[in-house]
């Protein structure tokens, strides 16, 4: 005989999402989202959006909580070792597919021991130079590069993060180089950019777009195929000549995989409602330029195996390591 628990659990994913309410099988305590890097980030900002609504839906809290270093292993290993229960998950971002690659002895498997959720959203990432440096182009800053090679300092969140492996693939295309300056997440990387630190930065528009648009920062290219809606008139990598390069920033949630997949369907489900609201997507667009994705829990897993093939093996064919 199938026990209460089991009986509201199959109920779960495909009864609505009011169930949760009546029902405390599941949620049954606050839902904890594990945010990898620190406050004021690009992780954070995307967690701290989906927070409020998801708190609405599912009918308890649900609590930010981050937990940063090591390239995000220290909040996705958190995560790991935690309970199954569905009261934990994940929130990252695309350095998550670098992960095994740039730490090879991880306490952890990324792709056996946790379970995709969703692709929440995607960005272009903008390179820019800080209004006091002299290049007005992507052509200007790369003819200053290869003249004085690594003399021009480009600042990321961080050794291994999809700004870093795109950086050096546009470097290799267009045969300049500078030097890498890594910070521990997106804010403090806004910091140095504000206090004009580095010659360049490399991010998407989600840490880096106001000041994009009060002028600190002057965007030269940006790295997706095709042109962002919020920045219509800036160049692609292709369009600069920078052949093979089209890569976006994402964000996603993963959970422990030994979550019940009727509670994985039922959070996907909360997720879904979340961010279906069209003011809930303006608003992602406008102040973090994410383009809300809210896919499917078989199609982020696609996604995220096809991440996970092509960043390693950038990794391993440049040597990029964490620290």
């Amino acid at each position: 005989m199938l026990h209460r628990r089991d009986i509201l659990l199959a109920a779960a994913a495909v009864t609505p999402l009011s169930a949760p309410r009546a029902q405390r099988a599941w949620p049954g305590g606050p839902i904890r989202l594990i945010v990898s890097f620190p406050p004021g980030g690009s992780v954070d900002l995307v967690a701290r959006s989906l927070q409020a609504p998801l708190q609405r839906i599912l009918g308890v809290p649900v609590v930010v909580e981050n937990r940063t270093g090591a390239s995000g292993a220290i909040g996705t290993g958190a995560v790991v070792r935690s309970a199954p229960d569905g009261l934990t998950f994940l929130v990252v971002s695309d350095v998550h597919a670098a992960l095994p690659a740039l730490i090879p002895d991880l306490p952890f498997d990324s792709r056996r021991d946790l379970a995709p959720v969703m692709l929440v959203g995607t960005a272009p990432m903008l390179l820019c130079a800080h209004r006091t440096r002299p290049w007005r182009t992507m052509q200007d800053m790369m003819a200053a590069a290869k003249a004085q090679p690594e003399r021009i300092t480009c600042g990321t969140s961080g050794n291994g993060t999809l700004a870093h492996l795109v950086m050096e693939m546009m470097q290799q295309v267009g045969e300049f180089r500078t030097t890498h300056v890594p910070y521990r997440g997106g804010a403090p990387l806004v910091q140095a950019v504000m206090a004009g630190e580095i010659d360049l930065c490399i991010a998407s528009a989600a840490p880096i777009g106001g000041m994009v648009r009060d002028g600190t920062l002057r965007p030269l290219v940006q790295t997706g195929g095709a042109r962002s809606t919020l920045l219509p008139d800036l160049p692609t990598a292709r369009e600069v000549g920078l052949a093979g390069i089209d890569a976006n920033a994402w964000w996603c949630v993963l959970a422990p995989a030994a979550v019940p997949p009727a509670i994985l369907d039922t959070f996907h489900a909360a997720l879904v409602e979340a961010l279906a609201p069209q003011e809930m997507r303006a608003r992602m667009l406008a102040t973090l330029g994410i383009e809300v994705v809210a896919s499917s829990r078989a199609e982020f897993g696609t996604f995220v195996n096809a991440e996970f093939d092509t960043w390693t093996r950038v990794i391993r064919e440049r040597n990029i390591r964490a620290d």
